[in-house]
């Protein structure tokens, strides 16, 4: 008789988990493998469950997949180690419990880091596998994204008329991360073919019933619930549950009225914790309607409106030529020049003074600190850079938040360089995300969504500027970047520093078909050996040979190497001028005099290109 039957007129047990029992085989140990090299242990891990009170127990193949497997090289023996994850199951279960096949999702928090194409294939190869080997049931789990969860069913149900669970895993109470209430994506999957739909992982019991009070009893599928033994603890470098058995036995009713007929264990329960189900809700009949919960939908509230000199600097520079000027955080407590230069750049009337997040991998004040007090105290917009390399994906979230909350709307979403070229070579680069998926998250937030789907309470109002590095072989590929960056959100463009006028006219004509404005970088040259440090060992600058040769010929001659690098940048400001409306300068090494000029030089050359124009105009007419 298949389980389904039994599931007409009675509840059914699942089982708890096994990574949790297999952490003594190490955290970084491929446990899917562990039915070829250890099945002994695995086949006594059923046991336990089944004689802990467990109806159906399911296959040690969750990451059993190509694309997970070749995290451990072992993605040529997918076939193999599901076909002994489900042998060692068949054993075990004999004639008193069902083997359900388990596949796991693959995309976590980061849906677009893996293709769909490429999810596919992976899948088809590991059910092939299990369908093979005769098992009972499918059981697709810990899916958190929606769109992945019914691509997997699809392809399953068309495969087998085998029984089909498909389990969700919740960002948040009643929510997927695709923004469906748990009630519409269970009437999703039940129209794909689902047999039984669920939760699983992620929630502990009581949070897991709370969501389950939004959804309706299922009018052809059944519901499933394997909910986590609670929050873990980390010690010792182990992640750690506490044993709270108890605690499930009296939570198993509440499952039960919430309709569920299949419940099963998920990270950090164990035999004991099953047992308690099962002795609970041994001899109780299933419930069949029950009130649904429904949740009041939450209105965001949109950011306040910016005044007209708060427009977004992408608007600003389509409208008229525009100046922003990058003055970096000090390396040292001392701010005292820092934010001299930031009056006098105010003075010199910039639309914004940009802050690097640690450039060059070397610690700096915190920028954010730094721009909320250049916008309080001096009245001069920050344009604050926000880098993947210092913060995991939580962290980003929460810096986010915090920019949002200090009024800091302006930001370049970049990569940042690699930590080994600072301070700290030794030190982590986290790029949790890449500088795609940053952008992708900043827009995320201005619809009022975290990375995880669950709801800000308000809409972001972020600008967002991404990097354009024009000193590459291939100026197209990088212009096809730039593309696939404007898709991702950006709004508007900062390049690196250019030394070539020639340069200058290729990158306009690459880049003229975009909507998005672009600001070209360029950055005075303080010598010849700050030249040569720049074009030789900084990546993403390049310095044409005249140039160069220009400042070794004064090289002995401070001051006349800078004014000779603040006469080849104003030569390069009235060519940029000419053909984009944007002017990014770069200070170096806090010589904002320098920048100071150089913006009164860009303001005075565009008002007068300004006028010429109207004039040639006028002429014409």
């Amino acid at each position: 008789m298949s389980f389904l039957s039994k599931l007409q007129n009675g509840l059914l047990i699942g089982d708890g988990a096994m990574g949790t029992l297999l952490h003594s085989f190490g955290t970084d140990t491929c446990f899917e493998e562990l039915n070829l090299s250890h099945g002994e242990d695995i086949s006594r891990i059923h046991s336990a469950y089944i004689e802990a009170g467990a109806d159906l127990i399911q296959t040690n193949t969750y990451a059993a997949n190509y694309l997970k497997l070749q995290r451990y090289g072992l993605e040529e023996q997918v076939k193999e180690i599901n076909s002994a994850g489900v042998k060692l199951a068949r054993q075990a279960a004999g004639s008193e419990a069902y083997v359900l096949g388990t596949i796991g999702g693959s995309r976590g928090l980061r849906p677009s880091m893996l293709p769909m194409e490429e999810i596919k294939r992976s899948f088809r190869e590991q059910l092939y596998c299990l369908l093979l080997e005769g098992v009972d049931g499918i059981l697709l789990e810990t899916y958190y994204d929606l769109d992945e969860l019914e691509t997997a069913l699809a392809i399953a149900r068309k495969e087998t008329n085998l029984p089909i669970i498909a389990q969700l895993t919740l960002p948040e109470l009643g929510m997927t991360q695709n923004r469906v209430p748990v009630n519409e994506a269970f009437h999703q999957l039940e129209e794909l073919g689902a047999d039984l739909v669920g939760l699983n992982c992620r929630l502990g019991p009581h949070h897991m019933i709370k969501s389950l009070e939004a959804a309706e009893i299922p009018k052809k599928a059944y519901l499933s619930a394997y909910p986590n033994a609670g929050l873990p603890s980390y010690t010792d470098g182990r992640f750690q549950f506490e044993t709270n058995a108890d605690y499930f036995r009296q939570c198993a009713r509440d499952f039960r009225e919430q309709g569920v007929r299949l419940l099963g264990g998920c990270c950090g329960t164990t035999p004991e914790h099953i047992k308690a189900f099962a002795t609970e809700l041994k001899g109780l009949s299933p419930v069949s309607e029950k009130t649904v919960v429904r949740k009041t939908e939450k209105i965001l509230v949109e950011p306040s409106s910016l005044k007209r000199s708060e427009l977004p600097l992408q608007e600003i520079v389509k409208k008229r030529p525009s100046v922003i000027v990058e003055l970096d955080p000090p390396r040292k407590l001392d701010t005292t020049r820092f934010f001299d230069g930031a009056k006098a750049l105010k003075a010199a009337g910039i639309d914004a003074v940009t802050l690097a997040d640690n450039s060059l991998a070397s610690p700096r004040i915190s920028n954010s600190a730094l721009g909320h007090m250049v916008k309080e105290h001096i009245g001069l917009r920050p344009l604050v850079h926000l880098t993947c390399r210092d913060r995991n994906i939580i962290g980003l979230q929460s810096h986010l938040m915090g920019l949002h909350t200090l009024g800091l709307h302006d930001i370049l979403a970049i990569t940042g360089d690699p930590a080994k070229v600072g301070d700290f070579p030794g030190a982590s680069s986290v790029f949790d995300v890449s500088s795609f998926e940053l952008i992708e998250m900043i827009k995320q937030f201005n619809q009022g969504l975290s990375p995880s789907g669950k709801d800000l309470g308000q809409k972001g109002a972020f600008s967002i500027a991404a990097a354009f590095n024009p000193n590459v072989r291939s100026l197209e590929k990088a212009v096809a970047r730039m593309e696939k960056k404007i898709k991702c959100g950006a709004d508007y463009f900062i390049t690196q520093p250019v030394y070539s006028e020639k340069l200058l006219l290729e990158v306009y004509e690459q880049t003229k078909h975009l909507d998005a404005p672009v600001y070209i970088g360029l950055m005075p040259l303080t010598g010849s050996r700050n030249a040569e440090f720049l074009h030789n060992e900084v990546p993403g600058i390049k310095i044409s040979q005249d140039i160069l040769d220009s400042l070794a010929a004064i090289k002995h001659d401070p001051v006349q190497s800078k004014r000779e690098g603040i006469a080849i940048t104003k030569s390069l400001i009235e060519a940029a001028a000419e053909l984009f409306n944007g002017i990014y300068l770069i200070t170096p090494f806090m010589n904002y005099e320098m920048t100071v000029e150089l913006a009164h030089f860009a303001h005075e050359y565009s008002e007068g290109l300004s006028r010429r124009k109207l004039h040639a105009k006028s002429f014409i007419n």
